[in-house]
């Protein structure tokens, strides 16, 4: 599994990629690979102020849909408009091309609640 440490993680899979007082947020290298072949994204949250652990959308591969979740609370300002095209996207590139929002932060000390790579690895075991 692909884990980049330069990531925080949720134990529900998320990543966030944070970038001054914006990030971006997807699901792990881990989530794709047993969710399987990815066909819909939906996330219907643009413009919307969550707070952590709010369900932001839903993932739908052949195998199972899932909720989303927020790993920090803030203000969804963009969705990632590939994914309405292409959402297989995710599986191919889950922590680059495949991200699903960006976030303005409203909490950035919940980012230290995140677990860091060595972390998350040992969650997913």
């Amino acid at each position: 599994m692909n884990v980049p440490d330069t990531l925080k993680y949720t134990q529900d899979h998320e990543w966030i990629r944070v970038e001054g007082e914006f990030a971006y947020v997807g699901v792990s290298d881990y989530a794709q690979s047993n969710l399987g072949d990815i066909v819909f994204v939906e996330v219907e949250t643009q413009g919307e102020t969550l707070s952590k652990g709010d369900s932001f959308g839903n993932i739908e591969a052949v195998k199972a849909v899932e909720e989303l979740y927020m790993p920090v609370s803030g203000e969804v300002i963009e969705i990632n408009p590939a994914l309405e095209s292409t959402p297989e996207v995710v599986n191919k590139d889950p922590y680059g091309e495949g991200w699903m929002i960006k976030v303005r932060i409203t909490e950035p000390a919940e980012l230290d609640l995140l677990l860091d790579a060595g972390s998350y690895i040992k969650l997913i075991g």
